[in-house]
C-alpha cells in the first residue's frame, strides 16, 4: 500500500499584496505576509501568483543565491538586469535565473493596458556562489495535454530549463475523469502541488483553483482529475538547503 503525509494549503489561507498595481498571493512568506509554518517546503522558498497592470512593474531589486523561475500565463513581462540581459516574457515563456554572487533586475508589464499573470518560484540552490546566469525557453500549451510534462530539472536536458538545485518543475493540463500517477524519485523528496484552474483529488482531500498540497515521506500517490485542471508539481529535496 502507498503512503504519504500531506498537508493542504488552501486558497484562501495565501498571503496577500493588493497596492492597486499589484495583486499577489503567495504560498509562503513574502513581503509583509509571514507566518511562522510557512517558511518554506524543503528547498521551495517562495511560490507567488501575480498579476500585474499595464504599464506597471517592479523596480530594479537585488537578489543573490536563488533559483528563481518566472512561468507566464497571460500578457508579457519585460525582463532587465545588472549584467546587461534584456528580455521580454510572453505566453509560455518560462526564465530561469540563477541569482549566484548577486545581480539586480527590475520586472516590468511589457504592455501598457494589459494585464500579465506569472508565476514566480524560488529554489534554494544546491551550490551557492556561482556566476549568475539565465535560460529562457517556450512551452506550447500542446506539451502539457494530459501528462506532467518537466519545465525545468536539475540535469541537463534539450527540453527543459536547467536548475541549479535536485529539483524539477512539472505542467500538466488535463481531461476530466483521468487519473494521474506519480512517483518521487527518492524518500527524501517532496511534491508541491498546486492547483491553476480545475478541480483534483489527492490522497482524501479535494483541491479547487488556488489550492495547494505539500506531499511528504511517499512511495506514490494518484492525482484523479475531477474537472478540466491545469496544475504545477514541483519535486524537491526536503533536507538540501
Amino acid at each position: 500500500m502507498k503512503t504519504m503525509q500531506i498537508e493542504i494549503l488552501p486558497s484562501a489561507e495565501r498571503g496577500v499584496t493588493n497596492n492597486g498595481w499589484l495583486d499577489s498571493r503567495h504560498s509562503f512568506n513574502f513581503g509583509d505576509y509571514f507566518e511562522t509554518e510557512r517558511l518554506n517546503f524543503g528547498t521551495l522558498r517562495v511560490f507567488n501568483e501575480d498579476i500585474v497592470k499595464g504599464g506597471k512593474g517592479f523596480d530594479e531589486h537585488p537578489h543573490e543565491n536563488m533559483e528563481i523561475l518566472t512561468v507566464v500565463l497571460e500578457g508579457s513581462l519585460k525582463h532587465k538586469d545588472s549584467t546587461g540581459s534584456e528580455s521580454t516574457l510572453a505566453k509560455g515563456d518560462v526564465q530561469r535565473m540563477s541569482a549566484g554572487t548577486g545581480v539586480t533586475h527590475s520586472e516590468y508589464n511589457a504592455s501598457s493596458e494589459e494585464p500579465v499573470h506569472f508565476f514566480q518560484i524560488w529554489i534554494y540552490p544546491k551550490e551557492r556562489g556561482l556566476a549568475p546566469s539565465y535560460e529562457q525557453k517556450h512551452f506550447p500549451d500542446t506539451l502539457f495535454k494530459n501528462t506532467l510534462f518537466p519545465i525545468a530539472c536539475g540535469k541537463p536536458s534539450e527540453t527543459s530549463l536547467l536548475l541549479n538545485q535536485d529539483a524539477t518543475l512539472y505542467r500538466g493540463d488535463f481531461e476530466k475523469g483521468l487519473r494521474v500517477e506519480y512517483t518521487p524519485g527518492s524518500k527524501n523528496h517532496g511534491c508541491f502541488l498546486f492547483v491553476m484552474s480545475g478541480k483534483v483529488s489527492v490522497g482524501e482531500s479535494i483541491l479547487g483553483k488556488g489550492d495547494a498540497a505539500q506531499i511528504s515521506h511517499s512511495d506514490g500517490f494518484e492525482i484523479e482529475i475531477l474537472s478540466l485542471a491545469k496544475i504545477l508539481l514541483v519535486e524537491l529535496s526536503l533536507f538540501g538547503i
